[in-house]
């Protein structure tokens, strides 16, 4: 029939998120870095996306004038995205959106991760959206403590390099809030921009990106 779709149903289909707001989010940290880590990388078909142009979102934003986001954040942000996309090793095809919300339970298959956004660029960008999750929870995630204990516990499983996805986390951070501000939903930017201030004042990120 044309237009139908079919959707496959997960039972219960419970996110990840009621783990992390349980207070069990290095259980759900975990979970995450055990999906990314059985996800098989292929060869990205050439319509896809890359992360570069995702990036693009940054002159965009700088063009329009708009000072909701402040220079402060905007530019150092873009600076790390462009400096990451040009150093990156082993681009492959991405899910793009891997959080809390999009991954769901089911009893014969266990945690499944559902609408990928489909995006080519290296693992480390992938933990970008575990960071700035659950969304509407910012007390929960938008810490330097939280997110350096959270990439601390990717790096154990899946062997990434913490300083690169650092670097992609903050930038992502404020890329997705550019994104809120597009998409007419400003006010969903400042949990995002919160966990970017933060990172923006580790130590870590200063020494890795702007020494």
């Amino acid at each position: 029939m044309p237009g139908a779709a079919l959707f496959e149903r997960l039972d219960p289909g419970e996110a990840l998120a009621t783990l992390t707001l349980a207070g069990r989010d290095d259980e759900a940290t975990d979970i995450l870095a055990m999906m990314l880590g059985r996800m098989a990388p292929g060869d990205p078909p050439e319509w896809c996306p890359t992360v570069a142009r995702w990036g693009e979102a940054f002159a965009r934003y700088a063009a329009t004038g708009d000072e909701r986001i402040s220079r402060t954040l905007v530019e150092p942000a873009q600076r790390v995205y462009s400096e990451l996309c040009a150093t990156q090793r082993e681009p492959a095809l991405l899910h793009g959106d891997l959080h809390h919300y999009n991954v769901l339970s089911d009893r014969a298959r266990g945690w499944c991760a559902i609408d990928p956004k489909g995006v080519v660029g290296e693992l480390e960008f992938e933990l970008g959206a575990a960071l700035r999750n659950p969304i509407d929870r910012p007390d929960l995630y938008a810490s330097l403590d939280v997110a350096e204990r959270r990439l601390e516990r990717f790096g154990l499983v899946l062997g990434v390099d913490i300083g690169r996805a650092r670097g992609w986390c903050f930038a992502q951070a404020v890329l997705s809030a550019i994104w809120s501000i597009e998409d007419g939903a400003a006010a969903e930017a400042e949990g995002a921009l919160q966990l970017a201030r933060a990172l923006l004042e580790s130590s870590q990120l200063k020494a890795d990106h702007f020494n």
